[in-house]
């Protein structure tokens, strides 16, 4: 494979910005793939994954490299030519990779690969809780599993076609799929492709939204005419599968704390001609008091550290403080002891995060059930998937049904 300094130049700018500034590597490599016009699809996927790579395995390559943050542009070429060199990419005759010690790099890899916090590259402090919380064994496999590149899969919306269908209509532009098993709604690709680019998108026969995530609609168990409230809805993946299992029938209530995501939600749903979501923004408990005992089912899709999806946002496990899984537990807990309440007797509601800690999911649900706000509810079942089992994202979800 031969390196071309224009698409080099792009990824460490992209990195400056995602290590130096704080920016979200998702946004970032957005911008980067707009850069130049001239690149075909093979350029803004070396872009777009090596970026990511570099990110995800950051504090590894940094070991290796022996540089520290905040690393300057020779930092970052450095940490390149770790990445290159472990990739077994010939470097070119480059001033960037003068003296790169290529055989001692393979031999500092080899080495750190021994220690579990530098061959997974993560924090210490969230080795320490993995562990803590799931496991050595469980732990080990685990964060290998959160540590590969996540697969592209779609969501048919049954709104305005069908899985057979809509499998057709992508091979024929190119993008082969495949059914997964327990998934009713999701297709696969078999290679990763601009599955925005195509018609079917633009007409709204399919979303992108991993199958962990697709499973929670199905868990709440909704029926057409019913009267639903997706409590934390941000711009809305959820909320629209939810749509087309009632397949328009009903009411949606959309809520979020922050109305710039509902904004989105509402186009995502003129796309997806779902008609029967009311968006409402939380500016105050009054929103809530309204709902009081009034709905036949609530989802509260939580707030929650995020630890089981870092295959989709590897800078996350940068970005997350151990403060934080502190603070949000305490977030949890006062959304369900909140938000249960507008569930009707007779009614249902799923508590669900994409966290895979046993203290974000399980504990939250057994602490509310042994509140004065549970003692009306009943655990009727619960799920919890891991990466390393599922293949998928790790999430958590508890279908709770009120007496």
């Amino acid at each position: 494979m031969r390196l071309h300094k224009n698409l080099c130049f792009a990824i460490i700018d992209g990195l400056t910005l995602i290590f130096n500034e704080g920016k979200y590597a998702d946004k970032v490599i957005q911008q980067l793939l707009k850069r130049d016009k001239r690149w075909g699809s093979r350029d803004r996927a070396f872009v777009a994954e090596t970026t990511y790579d570099i990110v995800r395995w950051k504090r590894l390559y940094a070991e290796i490299a022996e540089v520290k943050e905040p690393f300057d542009r020779e930092n970052l070429w450095r940490l390149f030519a770790v990445w290159a060199t472990l990739k077994g990419i010939k470097l070119p005759d480059w001033k960037y990779f003068e003296n790169t010690p290529s055989r001692k790099i393979k031999g500092r890899f080899d080495e750190l690969s021994k220690t579990r916090k530098f061959k997974e590259s993560i924090p210490d402090w969230m080795d320490n809780l993995g562990q803590k919380e799931l496991g050595e064994s469980t732990w080990t496999k685990e964060i290998a599993a959160l540590n590969t590149q996540a697969d592209v899969i779609l969501r048919v919306n049954t709104l305005k076609t069908t899985k057979e269908k809509l499998k057709g209509d992508l091979f024929d532009a190119g993008i082969d799929t495949e059914f997964i098993k327990n998934h009713p709604d999701a297709l696969r690709l078999i290679e990763r492709a601009n599955v925005f680019a195509t018609d079917a998108f633009k007409s709204g026969y399919f979303e992108v939204q991993d199958a962990s995530s697709q499973l929670v609609a199905e868990f709440l168990d909704v029926k057409p005419g019913m009267r639903v409230v997706d409590t934390c809805a941000g711009a809305g993946g959820k909320t629209l599968h939810l749509a087309s299992k009632m397949e328009n029938k009903g009411q949606i209530i959309a809520m979020d704390i922050y109305a710039n995501k509902l904004h989105e939600l509402k186009r995502r749903a003129k796309r997806n001609g779902a008609h029967n979501i009311e968006t409402r923004a939380i500016e105050s408990t009054k929103v809530i008091k309204k709902l009081y005992d009034k709905a036949d089912r609530v989802l509260i899709d939580a707030p929650c550290s995020g630890l089981g999806v870092l295959r989709r946002n590897p800078d996350a496990k940068w970005k997350l403080k151990e403060e934080f899984i502190k603070e949000i537990q305490s977030t949890q807990q006062e959304i369900l002891q909140s938000y249960s309440r507008m569930v009707k007797p007779g009614g249902k509601m799923v508590y669900a995060t994409c966290s895979i800690l046993p203290s974000e999911n399980q504990q939250q649900v057994q602490l509310f059930l042994a509140s004065d706000a549970g003692q009306n509810f009943k655990l009727t079942k619960d799920k919890k998937v891991l990466a390393h089992k599922s293949g998928f994202d790790g999430f958590y979800m508890a279908l709770l049904e009120k007496s």
